[in-house]
This record gives structure tokens, C-alpha cells and sequence, in this order.
């Protein structure tokens, strides 16, 4: 079974934070690609040993994400 999920990536420092909000699962590495492939790791390892409760207590169906404009200063 495969399922899609949404991944976030930023530059932090040296390096690229990646996130999976619908899991709240995080991970890093030095380049996009490679924070990428962690993340789907983390999350592979995730589903392969976290409980069906686990998954149903963690998954979030519905995740939003857009740009907002807002007044700065």
C-alpha cells in the first residue's frame, strides 16, 4: 500500500529540516534530497513499527497548508 503525504522543507544553518505534518514527524540532512529520503525513511519506520492505534492517534487526514500575507511592523 502506498499513501501520500505532504513534505515541508526548510533551510536551517548548514543544513535542511524536513517535516511531515499530517504525521508530525521530523528529520534533516545536508542537502533537500537528503532531508527528503530521511523523512520518508522516518516515516516508513513509523508505520512499520507503531501500533494501528498509534497510526490513527497520529495521522492527520486534513492538512491546509497555503500562504498568508500579513502586516509587518
Amino acid at each position: 500500500m502506498r499513501k501520500q503525504l505532504t513534505a515541508i522543507i526548510e533551510r536551517e544553518n548548514n543544513g535542511y529540516v524536513s517535516l511531515c505534518p499530517e504525521l508530525d514527524i521530523a528529520s534533516q540532512g545536508d542537502s533537500v534530497e537528503e532531508a527528503r529520503d530521511n523523512l520518508r525513511e522516518a516515516i516508513e519506520l513509523f508505520f512499520e513499527f507503531a501500533s494501528s492505534s498509534e497510526i490513527q492517534n497520529q495521522l492527520h487526514e486534513e492538512i491546509y497548508i497555503t500562504r498568508l500575507e500579513v502586516a509587518v511592523g
